[in-house]
């Protein structure tokens, strides 16, 4: 039993903030960032309020249609860059409305240190959605989410291969490995044991999005029993929990020995209810969570001594 007088390290929990994303649309919040300037304010924010990773998706600044173009990055990426000192994740993911040269096309050009890489195909159903609402700011958006109905997200192995060869061997980022089911581990082990993928891994549950796992705890503990048996000791992992179910999930994760992932990417709401006014107050509701429970959030540093990233100065913004 620890004395009183004794010091205890606590263990460091890697925040990471995702800040707009490509499923929710306009109509749904009016804090959901949707300009360069949005989306850099936002990122500070989240930062600011203690995530050390930054995840990152684009968007046309006059229609919030969800880009992946190149200049759309490159407006916020280097004035967040220049405002701190979080670790920049730019999704390899766009939209299922994407094809895959689009979507590579922001990491190549910016050699991130961090870029988010989903282990397989999948139906992704953002349909549902659309039945809460009637009243569109953009005829983009229903159309958007319809399309889920009949497109599936599409990451074969070639589609994985060339991410892993283009962005990880030749641009020198790591990735945070998206996992929304046994199979996505499954794959993830399979590079593993061929040397495609070199640890320390940092994967992802991605829990709550109608086509993969549910957000549940059970599902959770089971995915982490898997990972466990597939990838031993070479892995790390972090939780998010799409819609209401965001900090619940995040608080199971940290339980059970993980970092967290929270941000209006994933949840425009706070579990008492309401729209979140900002990704800030997402950060600082997990972290206040995380710190009741005797841990810290990690600094941009510390994550990056625990991903062996390649650093901020190797990037190309």
């Amino acid at each position: 039993m620890q004395s009183a007088g004794e010091s205890r390290t606590a263990r460091k929990v890697i925040i990471t903030c995702a800040v707009t994303g490509s499923i929710h649309t306009p109509t749904m919040s009016p804090h959901l960032p949707i300009t360069p300037e949005e989306i850099a304010d936002a990122a500070v924010g989240a930062a600011e309020a203690g995530a050390a990773i930054i995840h990152l998706h684009a968007r046309d600044p006059d229609s919030g249609y969800p880009s992946a173009a190149p200049e759309h990055f490159d407006a916020f990426l280097k004035p967040i860059k220049a405002r701190c000192d979080a670790v920049l994740n730019i999704s390899t993911g766009g939209s299922s409305a994407m094809p895959l040269d689009v979507r590579l096309a922001p990491a190549i050009a910016a050699r991130p240190e961090m870029c988010s890489l989903n282990m397989g195909s999948m139906n992704f159903g953002t349909f549902p959605l659309a039945e809460k609402y009637s009243d569109w700011k953009h005829n983009w958006e229903p159309e958007l989410l319809h399309a889920t109905r009949d497109v599936i997200f599409k990451n074969s192995f070639a589609d994985i291969e060339r991410i892993l060869d283009e962005i990880g061997e030749a641009g020198g980022a790591r990735f945070e490995f998206e996992c929304y089911d046994i199979g996505h581990l499954e794959t993830l082990a399979f590079y593993h044991r061929r040397g495609r993928i070199a640890g320390p891994i940092f994967l992802q549950f991605v829990l709550g999005v109608l086509g993969g796992a549910g957000a549940t705890v059970e599902n959770l503990v089971h995915l982490k029993g898997c990972a466990d048996r597939l990838l031993g000791d070479a892995y790390s992992f972090s939780v998010l929990g799409a819609g209401a179910r965001q900090l619940p999930i995040a608080t199971a994760g940290a339980i059970l020995g993980g970092h967290v992932r929270v941000g209006l990417e994933d949840s425009l709401v706070m579990p008492a209810g309401g729209l979140a006014r900002s990704n800030a107050e997402q950060v600082t509701a997990i972290r206040g969570i995380i710190e009741a429970l005797g841990m810290e959030a990690a600094t941009p540093a510390e994550a990056r001594d625990m991903l062996a990233l390649k650093g901020v100065g190797e990037v190309a913004f």
